[in-house]
């Protein structure tokens, strides 16, 4: 076994023990989900793949829901699309129509996850209610996921109170079951999150207010996932240190980085945020003395900007956008894409009231 957290010694003696070829099968099932997220993708796949062989010969609903739930992980953390989205709710299906309260709840949480990634609030509301109403209180997996999803949604609408503390309850359960990966996972969103904030000030022009810390928390993340076996969020960590780069004004080294990261980030799902990624980019070209290449950079994220992609990252673009236009010189250019900022702004502040109040509705009564 590639790993070494106290959750996949856990799962080795449980197999160890377990001779029920279903029960067997069921736990390998949950060391292919942990093997997905710690970004062991080949390892995973060859594990489900003896996994399917079994399940046609032992029908069960509890592995099919399993099997469901593992690819649907699998598709999730290949290229982060939406493709994953079948299928646990499959696996959520099959968990609730046999009875199985434990499964049920992980896969809810897991739904939570998936349509928080999606940015569609009201079944992440939903399913994150049930997950929080159906786990044991030592059901560790799903309710240190579920907790997860509220802490970030909280952190995305800007209310630090109310993620403060599910940011510690997701910890805890991640903790008392050795989960390695959940932990990297919060360290990652945090920055991210953090990140995020920041790139809105630096387009706000607020730049005495960036957070010092950002750089350091951002390199935490690749020291924490080298120490504990890898994460299937590495890929992504280039991208986030660009972004902090860019920030702090360190145009050269962020150009670098996205020159070498951005293509393999693309193909990895983040193509919607490509039009706020490719203008950061333009904003580093003009920075470093490139105005033609620039300009060209500019035009491309203009045409990669997607109407239907978050309202966040549209903002970003078009505030970023007319930076850039203005530094080459081009006022109307700039003054245009400066106005659908601050459309964009209101509606994401809009957005954030939404996603406080639909949180807040969901959650009321329930804790982790």
């Amino acid at each position: 076994m590639l790993l070494t957290s106290r959750l996949s010694k856990s799962l080795e003696r449980e197999l160890a023990k377990e001779t029920n070829p279903i029960a067997r099968a069921c736990l390998k099932a949950q060391q292919a989900i942990l093997l997905v997220r710690h970004g062991h993708l080949p390892e995973a796949r060859a594990v489900l793949t003896e996994l399917h062989s079994l399940a046609f010969q032992y029908p069960n609903p509890g592995l099919g829901a399993w099997l469901y739930l593992s690819e649907g992980l699998m598709s999730y953390y290949t290229d982060f699309s939406s493709g994953a989205l079948d299928k646990v709710l499959r696996a959520h299906a099959i968990s609730r129509s046999a009875g199985m309260a434990a499964m049920q709840a992980l896969s809810a949480a897991w739904l939570a996850h998936i349509y928080f990634a999606q940015h569609q609030v009201q079944p992440m509301a939903q399913y994150l209610a049930e997950a929080l109403s159906m786990a044991a209180p030592d059901h560790h997996a799903a309710r240190s996921r579920a907790s997860l999803v509220a802490a970030q949604s909280y952190h995305f609408a800007d209310c630090m109170s109310q993620a403060t503390p599910w940011y510690a309850r997701a910890r805890s359960h991640a903790q008392a079951e050795g989960d390695d990966a959940t932990l990297s996972h919060l360290i990652h969103n945090m920055a991210a999150l953090r990140t995020a904030q920041a790139r809105r000030t630096s387009v706000s022009g607020q730049s005495g207010a960036i957070d010092a810390g950002l750089l350091l928390g951002a390199d935490s993340i690749q020291h924490y996932d080298d120490a504990v076996g890898g994460s299937a969020l590495e890929g992504l960590f280039p991208i986030l240190r660009a972004q902090v780069l860019v920030v702090q004004g360190e145009f050269q080294a962020a150009q670098a980085m996205f020159e070498t990261h951005l293509p393999q980030a693309m193909s990895m799902g983040l193509a919607r945020l490509g039009s706020s990624l490719l203008s950061d980019l333009a904003w580093c070209r003009v920075n470093n003395g490139q105005a033609e290449h620039a300009l060209c950079q500019a035009q491309q994220a203009e045409v990669e900007l997607d109407p239907d992609c978050e309202i966040d990252d549209r903002a970003l673009t078009h505030a970023r956008l007319a930076q850039v236009y203005a530094m080459l010189g081009d006022s109307a250019a700039a003054q245009r894409h400066a106005d659908d900022a601050k459309a964009a702004w209101s509606e994401f502040a809009q957005e954030q009231q939404l996603w406080a109040q639909t949180l807040d509705e969901a959650l009321a009564g329930l804790d982790s």
